[in-house]
C-alpha cells in the first residue's frame, strides 16, 4: 500500500458506461459526459453521448484515457455530467471517487486489465447511477516473457494458463523453446 502513495503512476483508464442516470427525478440521456481527475487540475473528459431517446438512463463511451497519477494521489474521481440547453449550460448528474488502493497492490496483479463499476451520488448524498470503466498499471506492465504460462488469467474464476511445449512446429521461425498457451487446465472437472 505505501508503494502507491510514494511514487507516481500512469494507467490505461477506459470509460465504458454509465446507468439509471437522473437529472431532477428524470432519466438523464441526453449530452451526457464524463469528467475524469485524478487529484489534480488536469482533467479527461469524454465526448458527449446519448441523444435523448428512451435508454433508462444508460450512455455508452467506450473511450480510453492515458491517466498520470501523481505521487501524492490517492482515488480517482468520475463527474458525470450532462449538457441541459443549447447555451450550454451543465448540470451536475453524479460522482464517484474511488480510492487508488481499490485496484492497485491488490491480490490482481496491476498489470491486468480490471472491470470495476462503482455508485453515483449527487451532491446531497444520494445514489444517482453507476459509472462502469476499466483500467490497468501501464507502467507495471511485464515484459511478455513473464506472461507467457501465467498472469491475468488466473484470477476472478479463471483457472492458469499452462504453457505446452511445441513440436514438429511447420513454421521456419519456431525455435526448440517455442510455447504454445491458452490451453485452460480445469483442476475440478465436475464432467
Amino acid at each position: 500500500m505505501d508503494s502507491i502513495k510514494t511514487k507516481p503512476r500512469t494507467l490505461e483508464l477506459t470509460v465504458l458506461s454509465a446507468e439509471n442516470l437522473r437529472v431532477n427525478g428524470k432519466t438523464a440521456t441526453k449530452n451526457v459526459f464524463v469528467v475524469v481527475r485524478a487529484e489534480s487540475l488536469t482533467a479527461h473528459t469524454t465526448s458527449c453521448k446519448g441523444n435523448g431517446s428512451n435508454s433508462n438512463g444508460f450512455v455508452s463511451w467506450n473511450e480510453k484515457f492515458v491517466v498520470e497519477i501523481a505521487a501524492h494521489a490517492r482515488s480517482i474521481a468520475f463527474e458525470v455530467k450532462c449538457k441541459t440547453s443549447p447555451t450550454g449550460s451543465v448540470r451536475d448528474v453524479g460522482v464517484a471517487r474511488v480510492a487508488l488502493s481499490d485496484f492497485l497492490g491488490t491480490v490482481v496483479p496491476d498489470h491486468c486489465l480490471q472491470f470495476l463499476c462503482y455508485r453515483l451520488r449527487d451532491w446531497d448524498g444520494l445514489k444517482n447511477g453507476v459509472i462502469n470503466f476499466s483500467v490497468r498499471d501501464l507502467a507495471a506492465a511485464p515484459p511478455l516473457a513473464k506472461v507467457v504460462g501465467g498472469g491475468c488469467d488466473g484470477f476472478h474464476g479463471f483457472q492458469e494458463v499452462v504453457g505446452v511445449k511445441s513440436e514438429g512446429c511447420s513454421s521456419s521461425s519456431a525455435s526448440d523453446n517455442a510455447v504454445v498457451t491458452g490451453i485452460p487446465v480445469w483442476w475440478r472437472n465436475n464432467i
